[in-house]
C-alpha cells in the first residue's frame, strides 16, 4: 500500500507542477524549537533523608539503581588516594558476607554490582529485585574493610601509576590539574606511591563512616518498577540506614593565571607533544550562563568544529583537536587540546589561542550556529532514549537545586541562544590571555619556540607529578667528570666486563608470561655477528614468528606473512641482535647525551639519550650504585598518536660469567606486563637454521 501512496504522490506532482519557484540560495529560517516530552520521575524521602527518585520504564524487565553521595570534595593532601580506595573497598566484605559471598550472589542471578568512593550501581532482572536489593544495601549500610584486600589495592594502584609514568596523555592531564586547580585543592591533588604508602584502614573507615550518609545521598530507581512498589520495597532495605552530619569545607577558589603561563614536562624521547591550554572557570550547572557556554564551547571545539577544522582539515597538524568548558558546584575548567608533532608544536598552540581570540573578538555567523544548536539538539533528543538520561536529570535537579522545568525547557532556551550571546559569553569564559599552555612533549625541541606565548617569556618545567623543578640544577647534579661513555663502560664492567661478553658466540632466552588468564611464551635466539630468531606462543599455539639470516629475514604469524622491510632491520640491528646492545654504543654513528640523573624505583640513576645511526632515539637508566641498566624508554608514532614503551630490568643474575636481567616489566601506553625470564643458555651452538 505504502509504494501506491508513493506512486500516487509522483503522479500527482508531475500533472499539476508548482507554479512557485523556490529560491535554493537562501537558507530556510529556523523553526521553533522541536517540543521533545521528556518521561516523568516520581520521587520520596525516607525519614533518614534518603531522596528517591524513580523513572518507570516497562519495555524491559530489569531494574537499576544509582546511589549518589553529594558532600564537598575532600582534601586528602600526602595520603591522596585513599577516598578513591574507599570506595574501591566498598562491596569487598560486609558484617556478614566475604567477597566470595558477595560475587556469588551477584553472580547467581546474573546481576552487576559497582562501587565508587561517591556512587554505587547495581542492577539485575526484576524477579530478582529483592536478593539484588538484600546484597546492594549490604554493601552500603554494613561494609567492613580488611587490611588484605587493601594491600591488593595498593599494589593495583602503584602498577596503575607505573603504567601512566609513561603515559604523555595521564601525565598532561596530572599536571593540568595541578595548573589549573594547585595542589592544595582537592581537584588538584596527586595521587603517588608515597602517598599510597601512607593509606591505613582507619583512614577509609573514617571516610565511609563521616561520609557516607543517607540524607547526603540520592537514590535513582530506573525500569521496571511503579512509585508504589518502591515506595513499599525502598524502605525495606534502606531505613536502618542511620543518617548523621556530614562535614563540610571551605576552600579558597583558584582562579586563572593573571597573565599567560607557559610549562612543560620533558620527555627527552618524545616525537610528539600533548598540547594543553587551560584555566579554571566559574561556571555553575544551571546558571543562566550554563547552556549559553556550552553552546559557546562547541563552537570552539566541542566536536569537529573549529579546532578540528583548522588544526586537522586546514593545517594537518594533528588527528584532532577539540575543547571542553565543564561547570561545578564550587569552580569548573576550560581545556582545549592536541597532540601534535614536536615540529608543529608552536604553530599548533597558535592556532588553538587564534581561534580562543577569534571567538572573543568577532560574532559566529547565523548559519554556523545553527549548524551547532541543531547538533547539541539531536545529541540531547537522542540521549532521552535512554531510561537512565532522566535519571540523571532528576539526580542534577535535587543536587543542583535546577527549576523542575529545567530540562524540559532545554531545547527551547537551546533554540535561543543568539550570536551575541556567545560572544559575550567568550568574552567572559574563554580566556586566551589567562591560560596555562603544558607542552608534554621534548624540551630540546620545542621550549624555545614556545616560551614567547608567556608575557615574561619563560617557561616552568614540571615533573610528571606535577612539581616544579630547574632543568639547570637537575643538570649539575652530575659528578664532576662524568660522561656518558664513562656510564656506559661503567654498565658493561658491572655485567662481567668486554672480555666475558665476547666470549658468547650465542645465546638462548625463553620468557614467559601471564595476560588476562591466559599464559604466553617468547623464545629469542641470536648468533653472532648478526643473525637472529624469535618465536611467541601462547597457549601452545605461535603467534609471532622473526627470522633475520644477517642479510634479510620475515615476520609470520596471525597478521600473515611478510618480509621484513629496511626500518624492521634496522631496528633488530642497533636493538635486538646484538648480545648486548649497549657495547655498539661507542660505534660510529651513534650518539651519546648525559641528560642527567633521576630516580628510577627509589634509585639514583644515570639518563642517557642515545641517537642510534637510523635517527632513532631512546633514554637509557644505570643505576649510580650498581653501574646495572634499571629502564629504557622509547617512543613510537602511531595512527593513534605517540605511544611510549618502557622496559624496567631487574632480578640480574649470572650466566657463565655475565649478568643478564631476570625480571622485565614492559609498559606500552597504559598497559604494563610482567616478564620472567625462565632460562638462559650460551654457546649452545646454534645451528643456521635456526634463522631461516
Amino acid at each position: 500500500m505504502r509504494k501506491y501512496i508513493l506512486l500516487f504522490i509522483l503522479t500527482i506532482s508531475v500533472i499539476w507542477p508548482v507554479t512557485g519557484q523556490v529560491d535554493r540560495s537562501v537558507p530556510p529560517p529556523p523553526g521553533p524549537a522541536p517540543v521533545i516530552k521528556i518521561a516523568e520521575y516520581e520521587s520520596f524521602t525516607l525519614p533518614n533523608g534518603l531522596q528517591v527518585f524513580v523513572v518507570e520504564n516497562h519495555k524491559i524487565p530489569r531494574v537499576s539503581y544509582s546511589l549518589v553521595f553529594d558532600h564537598d570534595p575532600v582534601s586528602e593532601g600526602k595520603d591522596a588516594g585513599y577516598v578513591s580506595m574507599t570506595g574501591d573497598l566498598l562491596g569487598t566484605a560486609t558484617a556478614t558476607r566475604t567477597k566470595d559471598q558477595i560475587d556469588e550472589a551477584i553472580d547467581f542471578i546474573g546481576a552487576s554490582l559497582s562501587t565508587s568512593a561517591n556512587s554505587v550501581y547495581a542492577s539485575s532482572l526484576k524477579k530478582h529485585n529483592e536478593e539484588l536489593l538484600d546484597v546492594f544495601s549490604d554493601v552500603v549500610l554494613n561494609a567492613r574493610f580488611k587490611q588484605d584486600e587493601l594491600d591488593k589495592l595498593k599494589t593495583q594502584y602503584k602498577s596503575g601509576l607505573a603504567a601512566s609514568k609513561d603515559d604523555a596523555n595521564a601525565i598532561s592531564s596530572r599536571v593540568t590539574d595541578v595548573l589549573v586547580y594547585g595542589k592544595d585543592f582537592p581537584y588538584g591533588e596527586v595521587e603517588t606511591d608515597a602517598s599510597i604508602d601512607n593509606i591505613d584502614l582507619d583512614m577509609c573507615k573514617n571516610y565511609y563512616t563521616n561520609y557516607l550518609r543517607p540524607n547526603d545521598a540520592f537514590l535513582a530507581i530506573v525500569g521496571d518498577i511503579t512509585l508504589k512498589e518502591a515506595k513499599k520495597i525502598i524502605p525495606e532495605y534502606f531505613s536502618k540506614w542511620e543518617k548523621g552530619p556530614v562535614p563540610s569545607q571551605t576552600f579558597n577558589l583558584p582562579k586563572p593565571p593573571e597573565s599567560t603561563k607557559v610549562a612543560i614536562v620533558d620527555r627527552p624521547s618524545a616525537v610528539q607533544s600533548v598540547i594543553t591550554v587551560s584555566y579554571p572557570v566559574q561556571l555553575e550547572i544551571g546558571s543562566p550562563d550554563y547552556i549559553p557556554a556550552k553552546v559557546t564551547n562547541t563552537v570552539l571545539g566541542g566536536g569537529t568544529y573549529r579546532l578540528f577544522d583548522n588544526l586537522r582539515e586546514k593545517h594537518g597538524y594533528t588527528y584532532g583537536s577539540y575543547s571542553s568548558l565543564n561547570g561545578d558546584k564550587l569552580i569548573g575548567k576550560f581545556m582545549a587540546f592536541a597532540n601534535v608533532s614536536n615540529a608543529v608544536t608552536d604553530s599548533s598552540i597558535y592556532q588553538i589561542l587564534y581561534e580562543m581570540k577569534r571567538l572573543d573578538t568577532e560574532k559566529v555567523p547565523d548559519k554556523e550556529l545553527e549548524r551547532v544548536k541543531n547538533n547539541m539538539s539531536g545529541n540531547f533528543a537522542l540521549s532521552l532514549e535512554r531510561p537512565q538520561t532522566v535519571a540523571s536529570f532528576a539526580l542534577n535537579t535535587a543536587r543542583y537545586n535546577l527549576p523542575k522545568n529545567y530540562y524540559s525547557n532545554y531545547l527551547k532556551n537551546l533554540s535561543a541562544v543568539t550570536p551575541d550571546q556567545v560572544l559575550a559569553i567568550a568574552k567572559k569564559y574563554i580566556l586566551p590571555q589567562h591560560s596555562n599552555i603544558l607542552v608534554v612533549g621534548k624540551a630540546d625541541e620545542v621550549a624555545e619556540k614556545i616560551k614567547h606565548f608567556s608575557k615574561d617569556n619563560s617557561i616552568t618545567y614540571y615533573d610528571i607529578y606535577g612539581n616544579p623543578y630547574n632543568p639547570s640544577a637537575k643538570a649539575q647534579a652530575v659528578p664532576a667528570g662524568m660522561t656518558a661513555q664513562k656510564v656506559i663502560d661503567q654498565y658493561i664492567d658491572a655485567i662481567g666486563g668486554e672480555k666475558n661478553l665476547k666470549k658468547i658466540k650465542d645465546i638462548t632466552v625463553k620468557l614467559s608470561m601471564e595476560m588476562q588468564g591466559m599464559s604466553m611464551n617468547q623464545v629469542i635466539y641470536k648468533k653472532v655477528p648478526d643473525k637472529y630468531a624469535m618465536e611467541m606462543s601462547m597457549n601452545g599455539n605461535t603467534i609471532q614468528k622473526i627470522v633475520f639470516d644477517g642479510t634479510s629475514g620475515k615476520t609470520s604469524g596471525m597478521q600473515g606473512n611478510a618480509d621484513l622491510t629496511e626500518d624492521q632491520i634496522a631496528n633488530l640491528k642497533y636493538n635486538n641482535i646484538p648480545i648486548v646492545p649497549d657495547m655498539q654504543y661507542s660505534d660510529e654513528g651513534y650518539k651519546l647525551e648525559l641528560k642527567g640523573m633521576e630516580e628510577v624505583d627509589g634509585q639514583k640513576a644515570y639518563n642517557i639519550m642515545v641517537t642510534t645511526p637510523d635517527g632513532n632515539q631512546q633514554q637509557e637508566y644505570y643505576s649510580l650504585d650498581t653501574g646495572l641498566k634499571l629502564r629504557t624508554v622509547s617512543t613510537m608514532s602511531t595512527p593513534q598518536g605517540e605511544i611510549t614503551q618502557t622496559v624496567d630490568y631487574s632480578n640480574y643474575k649470572e650466566v657463565d660469567g655475565v649478568k643478564f636481567p631476570f625480571a622485565l616489566k614492559q609498559s606500552v601506553g597504559p598497559r604494563s606486563f610482567d616478564l620472567k625470564v625462565d632460562s638462559i643458555t650460551v654457546n649452545s651452538d646454534l645451528p643456521d637454521d635456526t634463522f631461516k
